[in-house]
């Protein structure tokens, strides 16, 4: 998930001694620089929070909008779903 941009800014990020040392080997291993690896794993992090996020609103506008099903008519369907599976339908 690489990204890569004319325009950067510098982070600092404070981690406990054991993470920093098995970045440190991580990035002997991998011949990538500690920096690298950490802006991938902060790149990959930001964007899946990001998409939980966007997800939970999608859900509250449904909500508002009265775009929902019952509980018990969900997991009805769902049984219903899950057994024809089961019964090779």
């Amino acid at each position: 998930m690489s990204t890569h941009s004319s325009a950067s800014t510098t982070v600092t990020v404070r981690l406990p001694e054991e993470v920093e040392t098995r970045l440190s080997e991580l990035a002997g291993h991998t011949r990538r620089s500690k920096s690298y690896l950490a802006r991938e794993a902060i790149t990959a992090y930001v964007e899946r929070e990001l998409a939980i996020v966007a997800g939970v609103e999608e859900g509250l506008d449904d909500l508002r909008a009265g775009r929902v099903v019952p509980h018990d008519e969900a997991m009805s369907a769902l049984r219903s779903a899950v057994s024809s599976v089961q019964d090779g339908e």
